[in-house]
């Protein structure tokens, strides 16, 4: 059986890998290019930062910044408007997974119209939109290598899932210099974030060699690098291997999806506001748990790429010490549990028939080694109240 991968054209990795962008731009033929990004990379000068390169060879950018965390179906709106209105040729994408996705989702509607659920999946979309060079700020959500875009409709809180190449970035600017101000609660969501995609991509019933290889390697550079940017931001060397590491999960779950942690995670999300990252953190350890009995080799492989076991280790002491890292990383890096977040508990159970079908409808749980019923959906929500 054959994989096909699907990437962006052009990838650059690499220390001010952003000052690319104009090279770029001449190569695709644009000239009228449009900054997607957020009030938070315009108010810390990186917007700035990329008109500035632009301008050395004579181009000059717009910059929209009303993309929302957990973008939606109304602030996709405003931005396809501008889009339309300004005649742009190009979008430049800058920030985390929230301008990212906003910009796929913009660069689709702002040239053929419609409304997000009409893009949805089981549609796959494979119309080229306007072209997408991606510059991500966190390391992260892997999204700038991605054929994924994920929109929350604020009518119903479902968080739609739309994929295709149509959404995949012509261009990837990896600079990890971007992440060096980043705070240190992004840095450890958006960490785990980027762990979660390696390891889900590894243990996916869709996995494959090609994809393997590069869930393997992100868990190499992200595991013994999370807690050093967490605890040192200025950390260039561990922002290196993160900022990597997170693209290579990137690539890794866009060929070989995301399992039951994600499936799980969107509907917290959307219901309660929990930031992706945070939400999956919260979820690792006990799904992880949950899942081992149905790929043991597989998880004890996660357990060695991590540096948590060793080759000497039998795979049942390599997960007990998967399990046990994954509960301490959440402890260092101060991630709350639903209470602890805010989140009202008897809100919380009343949704869980609701969250569980709505986790099962997204597909990634199919994915999952073990594949949960609604029920055992339910008992695993509740075990984050234990």
């Amino acid at each position: 059986m054959s994989t096909q991968i699907i990437l962006p054209r052009m990838l650059q990795v690499g220390k001010d890998a952003s000052h690319a962008t104009p090279n770029i731009l001449e190569s695709l033929g644009c000239h009228r290019p449009l900054i997607i990004t957020d009030k938070m990379m315009v108010k810390l000068g990186y917007a700035e930062k990329i008109q500035a390169v632009l301008a050395e060879q004579n181009m000059s950018a717009d910059v929209f910044d009303d993309t929302v965390p957990e973008p939606t179906v109304a602030s996709i709106q405003s931005g396809v408007n501008k889009v339309r209105e300004g005649d742009y040729d190009s979008i430049i994408a800058l920030g985390g997974g929230s301008p990212i996705d906003s910009a796929k989702a913009i660069s689709i509607l702002g040239k053929f119209g419609g409304e997000m659920r009409d893009y949805k999946f089981p549609r796959v979309v494979t119309e080229a939109g306007l072209p997408i060079i991606a510059i991500p700020t966190t390391a992260g959500t892997g999204s700038e290598v991605t054929k994924v875009t994920i929109i929350t409709d604020e009518n119903t809180d479902e968080k739609m899932l739309c994929m295709g190449v149509g959404f995949m970035p012509v261009a990837a600017l990896v600079d990890y210099n971007l992440t060096l101000s980043l705070p240190a609660r992004t840095t450890a969501d958006t960490g785990i974030d980027a762990l979660t995609h390696a390891m889900e991509a590894y243990v996916s019933k869709k996995a494959s060699l090609y994809s393997d290889g590069q869930a393997l390697e992100a868990m190499r550079l992200i595991a013994p690098n999370l807690r050093r940017v967490y605890h040192d931001g200025a950390d260039e060397t561990a922002r290196e291997a993160m900022m990597l590491g997170s693209t290579l999960a990137g690539i890794a779950f866009s060929n070989a999806s995301v399992a039951l942690v994600h499936g799980m995670s969107r509907p917290i999300g959307a219901a309660f506001h929990v930031p992706h990252g945070l939400s999956n953190a919260m979820l690792l350890p006990a799904v992880t748990e949950y899942s081992i009995p149905a790929a043991v080799q597989r998880y004890a492989d996660c357990a060695r790429a991590m540096g948590i076991a060793s080759q000497q280790d039998s795979n049942d002491t390599a997960n007990e010490k998967l399990i046990a890292e994954l509960k301490a990383l959440n402890e260092e890096l101060k991630v709350p549990t639903p209470e602890e977040f805010g989140i009202d508990r008897t809100h919380f159970m009343g949704l869980l028939d609701t969250m569980a079908e709505q986790a099962i409808a997204s597909g990634s749980p199919g994915n999952n080694p073990r594949v949960p019923s609604p029920d055992e959906v339910i008992e695993l929500y509740k075990q984050l109240w234990d």
